[in-house]
């Protein structure tokens, strides 16, 4: 193993969430006006951050989504927390693999900080990673699929890009790590995984892709 990083985004990767926001960012954004169900969600905003997401909506609506206490973000944030903290799950077979990797490991993701911080929690899989080796699209100009966080948690963690592995699942998050210079794993084993996601992800970038975690040890090995 020559690769001196491996970065993990969290959502579908670590915690197998990404159906279950599907639903509520699609139900949020309907009861806005925004009439959309979560297949169109997860095909559209999969590995957006909020701020990312909302723009492109509102790209595509010509109208804003309302903003404060009562709108579309802060109820989107609400709800996550309450089904989240009833409902989330690790990705089968997560914990183990990463009890199994050794050297340096961090968190690149595009949700809040507390939300990572939250979900690892619920998981049980806080204790794999130390608190200063999670970082959020919160902390960088621009989210994926641009580059900057994966460039962000790199220079944090004293990597260079070109020695990082980065284990993604959704196309915004291959591409921001391909622009990074970083090597790439796809995988494909979340709740949200439809047909014909591995061939997305290879063309958008991933070196190798793969859906059961227990093969990522060994993919690690030659990189």
């Amino acid at each position: 193993m020559n690769h001196q990083l491996t970065i993990f985004d969290c959502d579908g990767v670590l915690v197998d969430s990404e159906a279950l926001a599907a639903v509520i960012y699609a139900e949020a954004l309907t009861e806005f006006g925004y009439a959309v169900d979560a297949d169109f969600v997860a095909a559209q905003f999969t590995g957006f951050s909020m701020e990312s997401t909302i723009a492109a909506v509102e790209a595509d609506w010509g109208q804003s989504l309302p903003d404060g206490p009562d709108g579309f973000a802060a109820t989107v944030r609400a709800r996550v927390d309450i089904r989240f903290d009833q409902e989330l799950s690790a990705i089968p077979g997560v914990a183990s693999v990463l009890s199994m990797i050794t050297g340096p490991r961090c968190v690149a993701s595009s949700g809040q900080l507390r939300r990572i911080q939250r979900s690892l929690t619920t998981t049980d899989l806080i204790s794999f990673f130390d608190g200063a080796a999670l970082f959020s699209a919160q902390m960088v100009k621009r989210g994926k699929p641009a580059p900057d966080l994966f460039l962000h948690a790199a220079q944090e963690m004293n990597a260079p890009p070109e020695a990082c592995v980065v284990i993604e699942d959704s196309l915004a998050g291959v591409e921001g790590a391909a622009a990074a210079g970083m090597i790439v794993l796809g995988f494909t084993g979340g709740g949200h995984i439809g047909e014909g996601h591995e061939d997305r992800l290879r063309r958008a970038g991933a070196h190798e892709v793969f859906s059961d975690m227990a093969a990522l040890p060994d993919l690690l090995s030659h990189f």
